[in-house]
């Protein structure tokens, strides 16, 4: 062979060489659900599934779900008490500088009247949510709260606190007090993003966001966050860096769902960039297929955004992975006046008509109630054993 030729047909299989390295390095969704870690392009990738990759994604998320946590789903009675709030986040519908609002609290006995019908009806475990507040008086209602609940219950409700940010000796003090899972919403897990969406003071910090994330942990709780999607200024980059994010952090449940605009908040002049609600929709249910994917024996919720934009959005969310979902126990009166986002669902339903409606979601989507069960995250009892051997 002669120089030129030779060069040439060198040259053809370095291409050929480089071709065959590229090809293996961008895989398909089939190559990447067969995995147990991902890279941030990998879950781009998953992100980006549509068609027949994307039922590949959701069946490898249910096959994923079955194997790590059952067909059981866990009912948590949510008892949103009140909706006053100190904070003035930029998306929120109750948010401080919002004077549409009726604020409200419900009183001790219909915030333990809702908890009491939570007990006799075997839900297993209530979550109290409020907007966030930080005082003396309001660090003593939730105790007093806490305590009540355990003993109207004989000790046998679970208690999940959704009640924002707080000092390390209140966090202490509801934790000896009852309760044992607490969930504070990052929103996102980049600061960038964090901080288009949140005023720019003292008030509202990304560092002191995940501080109090990080003292829930060492307080001994099982810890939940949980991020919106489809945000203005949103991309896919940062939905995968969120979905990192969670794994980094080992949390044991996560509750996240569509980002739903509301007209009284300032995001709302940018409606027009936004993804349409039902791409927002089907970019959640991807999101929660790779995070059962990525972290199998975590908790995840089916969020009650998925429904106001889909009327079968939380049986979705439960086939392809999530495995709890939240009875709205807040007394009827005050349900329209807790709406994070606009067309929130069942604000006019009682709790017996919630419980049934969603008895017969759970059953159309091919899940067991675990009635009774406090439900704990396979992964916080896993590593809690594991720490005491």
């Amino acid at each position: 062979m002669n120089k030129k030729l030779e060069q040439r047909f060198l040259e053809e299989v370095d291409l050929l060489q480089g071709g065959n390295a590229y090809l293996r390095s961008v895989k398909n969704v089939s190559d990447i659900i067969a995995q147990e870690s991902f890279s941030k392009e990998e879950l781009i990738t998953l992100l980006q599934a549509e068609g027949q990759e994307r039922a590949l994604l959701f069946d490898a998320a249910h096959a994923r779900k079955i194997e790590f946590v059952g067909k059981q789903v866990y009912f948590r009675g949510l008892v949103e008490f009140s909706n006053i709030c100190s904070k003035d986040c930029l998306y929120c519908g109750i948010r401080k500088s919002n004077e549409k609002v009726i604020r409200y609290e419900a009183s001790d006995e219909e915030i333990l009247g809702a908890c009491r019908f939570a007990w006799e009806n075997r839900f297993g475990s209530v979550v109290l949510q409020s907007g966030e507040l930080s005082s003396p008086a309001f660090t003593e209602r939730v105790d007093r709260l806490l305590k009540a609940i355990k003993q109207l219950s004989n000790e046998e409700l679970g208690i999940t606190l959704s009640c924002g940010e707080q000092s390390r000796e209140t966090y202490q003090r509801w934790f000896e007090s009852g309760a044992h899972r607490y969930l504070l919403r990052i929103e996102s897990s980049t600061p960038d993003l964090y901080n288009q969406i949140h005023p720019q003071n003292v008030h509202h910090s990304f560092e002191k966001r995940l501080e109090c994330l990080q003292l829930l942990k060492d307080c001994g709780y099982q810890v939940g966050t949980g991020v919106m999607i489809g945000l203005p200024f949103q991309t896919m980059e940062h939905l995968a860096a969120d979905l990192l994010f969670l794994k980094k952090l080992d949390v044991d449940m996560v509750g996240m769902g569509p980002y739903i605009e509301h007209e009284d908040t300032p995001l709302y002049v940018f409606r027009d960039q936004l993804k349409t609600k039902q791409e927002r929709f089907d970019l959640a249910l991807k999101m929660i297929a790779a995070l059962r994917l990525l972290m199998p024996d975590i908790n995840i919720a089916a969020a009650t955004a998925l429904q106001a934009i889909d009327p079968a959005g939380r049986e979705k969310a439960l086939k392809i992975g999530a495995n709890v979902i939240m009875p709205n126990l807040t007394p009827c009166d005050f349900r329209k006046e807790y709406q994070l986002y606009e067309d929130k669902p069942c604000l006019d339903e009682d709790a017996e008509l919630c419980r049934n409606c969603l008895e017969a979601r759970v059953e159309m989507a091919g899940g067991e109630i675990g009635y009774g069960e406090w439900g704990d995250s396979r992964r916080f009892v896993n590593r809690r054993q594991g720490s005491s051997h």
